[in-house]
């Protein structure tokens, strides 16, 4: 079953990412709730670390594969880019938030994926999951469904260790 999750979030980051010919990603490491992964792309190396969520709410709902990424694609001058992608189509025009230690970060949605809203706080975000135990993530279907999902933040800042020298 996991597996089956991995491969569509793989398939889905290339697809977000915008590749056309890139390799088949490589699993890295697994870090407890994290793992770290890479794969070639026309402008090279793309890296990234990938959870699934622990829990979702609401029970008894399709929520589909839901993710949460934060990827480093030097080829595009992007590092540590934050990412929710959900199983669904979100709500046009909602916004994700992200709830860290009672810190939240909002993110704009596009289609079934979400970004940081102010890309100068992707720092802050990276640094508060570092630095934090759980995560959760609230978002709002397309259908009007308000969802939310929690992620462990156990192996995060080894993940990310493992994807510092991405070149």
């Amino acid at each position: 079953m996991f597996v089956r999750k991995l491969a569509t979030a793989l398939a889905l980051v290339l697809a977000t990412a915008g590749v056309v010919s890139a390799q088949t990603p490589t699993r890295i490491q697994q870090f407890n709730a994290w793992g770290a992964y890479s794969y070639q792309a026309g402008n090279g190396k793309v890296c990234y670390v990938l959870s699934v969520p622990k829990d979702k709410a609401p029970a008894g709902v399709d929520h589909g594969d839901i993710f949460f990424l934060v990827s480093q694609r030097p080829g595009q001058n992007i590092s540590y880019e934050p990412q929710a992608m959900m199983g669904y189509p979100l709500k046009e025009s909602s916004k994700v938030t992200v709830n860290i230690d009672g810190r939240n970060f909002v993110m704009f949605t596009k289609g079934n994926s979400a970004w940081v809203e102010n890309a100068a706080e992707e720092p802050a975000l990276v640094a508060a999951m570092k630095g934090g135990r759980d995560m959760k993530v609230e978002a709002t279907s397309r259908r009007g469904t308000n969802t939310s999902y929690s992620y462990s933040l156990s192996g995060i800042t080894a993940a990310l260790k493992q994807i510092e020298t991405c070149r």
